[in-house]
């Protein structure tokens, strides 16, 4: 009897020790999504200077990555399914060290291979981990969503921090600036290690559900609903991170103020990325938060347009906090509407491949409008359409619901 006692809390504690390392190993991998593409805006003038390319040729190294996200992600769980979901994880860390390993080599042929490297792996994680979460946690996908998403957004910021630090503060250069990141993949390579061990049981549980998923995702509205709210909220993300400054500073700030911004409106943020999924996983229906968020789109960009430069800080506060919450929800869209983990991945790679096809679309629409009007009036009315779009799209993907018709509630 004892020694039964004794294998039972033996086997409990493994238990406990396992699933604490793949907690750490999803808070490690999510950090590695958004550091290595957010490191790069503060620094592109001097990159573009030492490499001697316009500024043209310069914005692709942040189109590049968005762009292999929509080409890569509906690609994903087929691969996925073949290999197994931590094994596919795994060589994608490696796939990721090796392109921001790449980019920092020092040329133009390197930068872009690298960046684009470094693209086509973010989209493995992109799309996986939400399917990690369905199988591995389907208790606390609020909690779980919530903690991988303010790992992803904390690192996000302090990588676009500590760019100019090391660039300036160093004698590595804009190389070291953007290369240092490999060591946070490193760390997340070493940590996800013994997640190996279960790629044979994942690799042999995906397909079970194949005969339950239907002919395409293409063809469910809830799917689409939840395509184009991921969609837009990263349309108006992106496009918000690389025009503010320049809108602000057309409204009297300077550009040390209007870099500060920014930065408060990433702050505001973080703690809307952890709460929101926890407070959606406990509700069948998320219509409210959706129109909550959009209320809150409306006010903030509607402040920017209409308020004046005085109350730009509350502006700042508004728009993250509503950037935050559309971006937690989206993220729970992924599990709540889907039955199975082999569906929460698909639906991801189908969102995330249109999402950051609008999402590379819209920093240079918004900027094009600009050129065309002299002005941020028009740039800034689409924004707040966009914002209308994100409510009639959440209706749908905030319904009770799942994508599969034929099960769905």
């Amino acid at each position: 009897m004892e020694t039964e006692q004794t294998i039972h809390i033996s086997k409990k504690l493994t238990y406990k020790r396992a699933s604490w390392l793949l907690i750490l190993g999803i808070i490690c991998i999510a950090a590695t999504l958004r550091a290595p593409l957010t490191s790069v805006g503060p620094i592109i003038a001097p990159l573009r200077d030492d490499l001697g390319i316009p500024n043209a040729v310069a914005g692709f190294v942040t189109t590049i990555p968005l762009l292999a996200f929509a080409l890569i992600s509906p690609l994903v769980p087929k691969v996925s399914s073949r290999f197994g979901m931590e094994t596919t994880l795994f060589f994608s860390l490696c796939l990721l060290t090796a392109g921001i390993l790449l980019r920092s080599a020092g040329s133009i042929t390197f930068l872009f291979t690298g960046t684009f490297l470094i693209g086509v792996a973010i989209s493995f994680g992109n799309v996986l981990l939400p399917a990690i979460l369905k199988l591995s946690f389907p208790l606390q996908i609020g909690l779980m969503t919530g903690i991988y998403s303010v790992s992803m957004n904390i690192s996000a910021t302090f990588a676009s921090g500590l760019s100019v630090p090391i660039l300036e503060k160093t004698s590595y250069g804009w190389q070291g600036a953007l290369g240092v990141w490999a060591v946070l993949t490193g760390l997340a390579i070493l940590i996800w290690l013994p997640q190996l061990k279960r790629s044979k049981n994942a690799t042999t549980s995906l397909p079970s559900s194949r005969a339950k998923r239907p002919a395409s995702l293409w063809r469910s509205p809830v799917a689409w609903g939840v395509t184009l709210f991921m969609g837009l909220q990263s349309l108006l993300f992106y496009t918000t991170s690389a025009w503010l400054p320049e809108v602000l500073k057309s409204q009297g700030l300077d550009a040390g103020q209007a870099g500060w911004m920014l930065s408060l409106l990433q702050i505001a943020q973080l703690p809307m990325t952890f709460i929101i999924p926890i407070v959606a996983g406990k509700l069948k229906d998320q219509r409210l938060i959706v129109i909550i968020i959009v209320l809150l789109y409306l006010i903030g960009y509607g402040g920017i347009l209409f308020g004046g430069s005085s109350l730009v800080p509350l502006w700042m506060i508004i728009t993250g906090i509503a950037g935050g919450a559309s971006f937690g929800l989206a993220m729970m869209f992924f599990t709540l509407r889907t039955h199975t983990p082999v569906e929460a991945a698909e639906l991801s790679g189908m969102a995330q491949s249109f999402g950051y096809l609008l999402a590379a679309i819209g920093p240079v629409l918004f900027g094009s409008l600009h050129d065309m009007t002299g002005s941020w009036t028009v740039s800034l009315i689409v924004l707040l359409i966009a914002s209308f779009i994100i409510l009639l799209s959440g209706m749908k993907a905030g319904k009770n619901g799942y994508v599969q018709a034929n099960n769905s509630n």
